[in-house]
């Protein structure tokens, strides 16, 4: 149904900031909806807004062809995104593994995470504070946080708002941490242990060791599905085994004439 001047008119944007025949093909075949766009009030915009945030037009042009989604992006949506990452509060490590392949792709995958959760119920600014608020989402893929928010949601019967106040679920290992504590916490209450209600920010939330403490050393039966401390498996301690015979006291033969010097000494003072 389309026009054939509005399909040229396409190629002429894409060749004309450089990129190859082979790597038009490529886009319209990762990203066809870039098809319906206007060439005059959406893409040259958004061109002209990536030149300006001071990305060169060959790292444009390599992105668009590295992930053709980047033409999605709305106007104005990047210099958000990269506002967020400016702002960002975390350590260093993460920080830079967020930014390992460039600004320009940290701020689309930026992008990417904020339209998996609006996807899933959220607005944008409620995805933005959950994204400053758990860095580490950033370098999740968008099938692990679907994974998760679909169990929070469909298992564990929470709104998906609540991740407004725990965003710290997201950025938990889901086989590690979440599964185990969700079937420790299901199992008393099946069985009537609980006397409260466990809200998401006191499953997520407690270390590993408080968690244990509170639910399930009280129930041996628990600890083979808590993971970490079923039966046999050990505890690694501060100092390793025997450490404390370093700190003994060494003791010496008593000889018989070591005992006669004591009582020699000792019986004045009695």
């Amino acid at each position: 149904m389309m026009k054939e001047d509005d399909l040229c008119e396409k190629i002429g944007f894409l060749e004309g900031i450089g990129i190859s025949r082979y790597g038009i093909e490529r886009v319209f075949h990762l990203f066809p909806e870039v098809l319906g766009f206007d060439v005059e009030n959406r893409l040259k915009p958004l061109l002209d807004e990536f030149l300006e945030l001071g990305f060169s037009e060959n790292m444009i042009r390599d992105e668009i062809i590295k992930d053709s989604r980047v033409l999605s992006m709305e106007l104005g949506e990047m210099s958000r995104c990269l506002g967020l990452l400016k702002t960002l509060k975390c350590r260093a490590p993460i920080k830079d593994k967020i930014f390992s392949e460039g600004e320009f792709r940290a701020g689309f995958e930026v992008k990417l995470r904020v339209d998996c959760l609006c996807k899933q119920g959220l607005i944008h600014r409620e995805a933005f504070k959950i994204l400053w608020k758990e860095p580490r989402l950033i370098l999740y893929e968008v099938e692990e946080i679907e994974k998760k928010i679909d169990f929070l949601v469909n298992t564990m019967n929470y709104k998906v708002g609540c991740l407004v106040e725990v965003p710290e679920y997201l950025g938990a290992n889901f086989d590690k941490q979440i599964l185990p504590r969700y079937n420790v916490v299901e199992y008393l209450r099946s069985q009537g242990a609980l006397e409260f209600d466990v809200g998401l920010k006191s499953l997520i939330k407690p270390s590993r060791l408080r968690f244990y403490n509170l639910y399930v050393k009280p129930y041996p039966e628990c600890e083979k599905m808590f993971g970490r401390f079923a039966e046999g498996a050990a505890i690694q301690g501060r100092h390793p085994v025997g450490m404390w015979k370093l700190f003994k006291p060494q003791k010496y033969a008593e000889s018989k004439e070591a005992v006669n010097n004591t009582k020699s000494f000792m019986e004045p003072l009695v």
